[in-house]
């Protein structure tokens, strides 16, 4: 027989691609929260947003990358510089203070990004 016997190849490409499936989406966010829940449903985002995470205990980042709060201003302002329009999600553990939240606001508006959006997870509220 001179033919090639491709069913051990698809069969292991199926594996692969499940594979894939599986693992993807566990890798899109690095930093762990615990969203808040709303009734609200996702929204469609067509660029990649700026993603600022705020953990329980009040600590920053920008992107998956630790963000220290004082060199936040010249970090956005630099973003805010190459991108104006940029789309900025925030999320914010449900346990993160509110006054944390809050100036990670304020520094996105005093840096002249003004599309902000605030991810949380989609429930009633009945379920707290």
């Amino acid at each position: 027989m001179s033919e090639i016997n491709v069913t051990p190849l698809v069969d292991v490409m199926l594996v692969l691609l499940i594979v894939f499936m599986v693992s993807a989406p566990l890798l899109t966010v690095g930093v762990p929260v615990e969203l808040p829940r709303t009734e609200a449903g996702a929204l469609e985002e067509q660029e990649e947003p700026l993603t600022i995470s705020i953990r329980a205990d009040g600590a920053v980042f920008l992107g998956e990358e630790p963000a220290p709060f004082e060199t936040l201003p010249t970090r956005l302002a630099a973003i805010a510089e190459n991108t104006p329009d940029r789309a900025v999600n925030v999320r914010a553990d449900g346990r993160a203070p509110y006054g944390r939240v809050a100036q990670v606001m304020a520094r996105l508006q005093a840096a002249g990004l003004s599309s902000v959006g605030l991810i949380t997870d989609v429930a009633a509220p009945e379920d707290e």
